[in-house]
């Protein structure tokens, strides 16, 4: 019976230590510095750049 929980106890912290590092990963702020510039290569980027566009000629 001891494995048994030891196994249960170890599956259970692999859950939360999953969902603690997902927490982490979504409560990020963005900086402004180099690292967390975005890229003007970046596909999300050049759709904005688009839509500007778009919105300027009407």
């Amino acid at each position: 019976m001891a494995v048994t929980r030891l196994k249960r106890k170890d599956r259970r912290n692999k859950t939360f230590a999953k969902l603690d590092v997902k927490n982490l990963k979504l409560a990020t702020n963005i900086e402004l510095g180099n690292r967390s510039r975005q890229s003007t290569k970046d596909q999300l980027a050049q759709n904005n750049a688009i839509l500007d566009q778009l919105t300027a000629k009407a």
